[in-house]
């Protein structure tokens, strides 16, 4: 016997027309999907506007020229494709690649002395012994709400001979130091980079400290170990990716270097228009009109920021696997 499926009422074939099957609803966009793009969408769209695109603008005007014709450039001007001849003209500036080993110099000194005090004076609020540790907190954080302008005119002033008390003290004690001196003013502006940023420094580092569960602490101290023993070997390895974070910081910063400089500047002939990257980029563009030497040089000093912060992390990466 074979067995004939009987239609459902309704849905049978009629005159002999085919059965078709019914059609498919479209998928409609769920509207919920949309949320989360609207929450990143504006982030995106000020990251593209204010990072994105400057960054291709300027590597576009650091491979274009600028020649005007006639002696003023009454006769027009025209753009032309130019390659690296503004990264040649920009190398070749002595002063410009004098001013790379100077921040370099300042980097390799000044940002191991800052991370230094901001990882003791965060393990110090930490301990438990630590008495006010709010107080001392948002007292040593307190500098980094000063505007860098602000600080380095302070600053200034405590440098100048005959104002500053530093070194009038220094004075009754038979000493004569020249802070502004040849050999001294990038040391003058190291001491305010590091006032200015130890605070904020410290807070991160205080910030990963907080992770470290009690059970650690308590068990170190089961185990006798002491205050240093404790920071060596609980709170200094759990806190390795702050030190990482920070010292990444510390290292664009340290290439950015340009108000502090630039507000000494009046206080001393030591300090030249080219003293740091950013100041030669900014007397290429501003006082010499030649912007594309100025993208040049910011695309080399911005290129040197990210193969020194590459090469950090893939040392510390390096040192991770090893292990």
């Amino acid at each position: 016997m074979t067995a004939t499926a009987r239609s459902a009422p309704g849905t049978g074939p009629r005159n002999g027309a085919p059965v078709t099957a019914p059609a498919r609803p479209r998928r409609r966009l769920r509207s919920g999907a949309l949320v989360p793009w609207g929450f990143v969408g504006p982030f995106l769209a000020l990251f593209v506007l204010c990072f994105v695109l400057p960054i291709l603008y300027a590597v576009y005007q650091s491979l274009i020229q600028v020649r005007r014709h006639g002696l003023f450039g009454e006769e027009g001007r025209e753009t032309v494709f130019a390659g690296f001849a503004n990264y040649a003209r920009a190398l070749g500036q002595e002063t410009f690649v004098d001013s790379i080993g100077r921040v370099l110099l300042f980097g390799v000194v000044q940002v191991p002395v800052m991370l230094g005090l901001a990882l003791v004076l965060a393990l110090l609020l930490e301990s438990a012994s630590a008495k006010w540790p709010g107080f001392f907190r948002a007292l040593y954080f307190m500098p980094y709400g000063v505007p860098g302008v602000v600080a380095s005119l302070l600053w200034g002033f405590l440098y100048v001979p005959g104002l500053s008390p530093i070194v009038d003290v220094a004075g009754t004690v038979g000493l004569e130091p020249d802070l502004l001196g040849p050999d001294a003013v990038l040391w003058s502006i190291a001491n305010i980079i590091t006032w200015l940023f130890v605070g904020y420094n410290m807070l991160i580092l205080v910030a990963q400290l907080k992770t470290i569960p009690g059970e650690l602490y308590e068990s170190a101290r089961i185990d006798g170990a002491g205050p240093i023993q404790t920071a060596w070997h609980v709170q200094l390895p759990l806190i390795r990716p702050a030190l990482v974070l920070t010292t990444i910081f510390s290292i664009i910063g340290t290439l950015q270097l340009f108000a502090e400089p630039q507000i000494l500047a009046a206080f001393t002939v030591n300090i030249d228009s080219a003293y740091t990257p950013n100041m030669a980029a900014y007397n290429s563009a501003f006082t010499d009109n030649d912007y594309n030497v100025a993208a040049a040089q910011s695309v080399i000093v911005a290129l040197t920021a990210f193969v020194l912060s590459f090469g950090f992390l893939w040392l510390v990466n390096r040192k991770d696997r090893q292990r």
